[in-house]
């Protein structure tokens, strides 16, 4: 009788087998376990742009928040962290490229799985959008301030179009460089923007005495109650890591906590942000809420003229890392519904070399780049279609967290670890996103808002009812995630043990 020879792996396949381990990933092609968990937390931040924030953010808020702008952040970044709880109960137990797509699906069912998808879609592919004209603008506003002959219209939109390509560019090349990329320019912009800060306190305060008056709003916990939908739209994309739990290195630590330290530093820095800008307007008759551009008031009002250019390079370099970072959370999300049937099957397709979503990058870029420009050729000023975008964007995210967080209940229920403290932020936070929904779409009605939302919303359902009358074992199917897997356990096996600490 010939002598057999068994191989250790062969061994170990066939235990992993008799386990019910899959042979191969559920989401094959992407680079899995390859991101450190710096890198997925500087996805999450340069989603959020928080330099780009803390310039613009504030006064915003304030025209509804009046002087009472820092509670609403407060308010804002309570509720934030709510939402990153809520996020983190799936997270700690899955790893999806989907991101709030993927997880809603698990609590609530396939309709408002996909119901968040065509919010994410909606709101990941606005800010694209959004953070590729603020680039612009802010680059072109510093090129006219030391001198540069800068066209108007042509060449927003130009610059567009190359930032568009050179996000297209990072994306395909790799996640890993992407991360790189958003780490290093979200971080110098964060910098630039805290040492402006620290400088104009370090100034103090050198505006003539003037007549205090209230700012729009009034203040009081009505006004800082109205401020918190604007402070809140500060926030979106702090969620964005969850498209990573593929790519990163034990996802079930490192996803959750970049989603909650996310959303706490970014609070710290909008509350500091309004803080100090309501103290440099304290004594100015139009207050934060009568101010354009706070920050380049306040360095010209403190003989710090060259304060300026610096906010214009910190504004843009932000908006660049948010415009990568989230174009990454975006194709992931097409990807994951290429890979179940929802959309295209071509979207499933990776780069060989790259292991990135070529091909969803490649519908995704050119038409978030083609958005801004369609809007500008009505003759709209970049100015006011940067604020369109975000205000649009912000709906679609708040949809998708509403989603997931209705999800959480469910989730926890079915697969018996249901506990008091995750149905009480729901039971807070739930109100409070319908209340803001609300309060957008009233504000919204019969505008230009709400045709856009109800051709949006009906190419949806039309889309939903096709896949369930001719495929509903697709929508079945929706919430795909990642498994262990023969290469796990051969290759001594990632960090797949879910983390069940609270």
């Amino acid at each position: 009788m010939p002598l057999m020879t068994t191989y250790p792996e062969q061994v170990a396949a066939a235990a992993a087998q008799a386990a019910g381990v899959r042979p191969g990933p559920r989401l094959p092609g992407l680079d899995r376990r390859n991101l450190g968990p710096v890198q997925v937390f500087a996805q999450s931040v340069s989603a959020t742009a928080p330099a780009a924030a803390m310039a613009t953010a504030p006064a915003m808020a304030a025209l509804n928040a009046g002087p009472g702008v820092v509670w609403s952040f407060v308010a804002a970044t309570v509720i934030a962290l709510l939402i990153g709880s809520c996020v983190g109960q799936f997270t700690r137990r899955m790893a999806a490229a989907g991101s709030l797509y993927s997880l809603a699906s698990k609590g609530l069912g396939p309709a408002a799985g996909f119901a968040c998808g065509g919010a994410l879609l909606v709101g990941y592919g606005l800010l694209v959008s959004a953070a590729l004209t603020g680039c612009a603008v802010h680059l072109l506003k510093l090129l006219a301030r030391i001198g540069a002959p800068v066209a108007s219209g042509a060449a927003v939109a130009v610059v567009i179009v190359v930032l568009g390509l050179a996000a297209a560019f990072f994306a395909v090349r790799g996640i890993r460089l992407s991360a790189r990329v958003v780490l290093l320019v979200e971080g110098a912009s964060i910098t630039l923007i805290l040492a402006v800060f620290g400088l104009l306190l370090g100034h103090g305060v050198s505006w003539p005495a003037a007549p205090h008056r209230t700012e729009p709003g009034g203040g009081g916990i009505g006004g800082v109650a109205a401020g918190v939908l604007p402070a809140l739209g500060a926030f979106i994309g702090f969620e964005s890591a969850a498209a990573l739990g593929v790519e990163a290195r034990r996802p079930f630590r490192t996803v959750p906590r970049a989603v909650r330290w996310t959303a706490g530093a970014a609070g710290a820095m909008f509350i500091c942000a309004a803080a100090v800008q309501v103290l440099g307007f304290a004594a100015v008759p139009e207050g934060l809420a009568g101010q354009t551009d706070p920050l380049g008031v306040l360095a010209s009002a403190q003989q710090l003229p060259w304060i300026s250019p610096l906010l214009d390079a910190g504004i843009a370099t932000s908006f660049f890392a948010c415009a990568l970072a989230t174009a990454n959370a975006l194709v992931r999300v097409l990807f994951s519904m290429g890979t179940e049937g929802i959309a295209p099957s071509g979207l499933r397709r990776t780069h060989r070399t790259y292991r990135t979503p070529y091909v969803a990058i490649a519908m995704a870029l050119p038409v978030t780049t083609a958005v801004p420009l369609t809007v500008l050729a009505t003759g709209t000023r970049a100015e006011r279609v940067l604020d369109l975008l975000l205000q649009a964007s912000t709906v679609g995210y708040l949809v998708a967290y509403l989603l997931v967080c209705l999800a959480v209940p469910f989730f926890l229920r079915g697969i018996g670890e249901s506990t008091p403290g995750p149905v009480a932020a729901v039971v807070v936070v739930v109100p409070v996103l319908v209340a803001a929904l609300w309060a957008f779409a009233g504000s919204a009605a019969g505008s230009s808002y709400a045709v856009v939302f109800a051709v949006l919303t009906g190419a949806g359902l039309l889309w939903y009812g096709w896949l369930r009358r001719r495929h509903p074992s697709r929508l079945a199917g929706i919430g795909v995630y990642d498994e262990t897997s023969f290469a796990d356990l051969l290759g001594g096996g990632p960090d797949l043990a879910p983390d069940r600490r609270r």
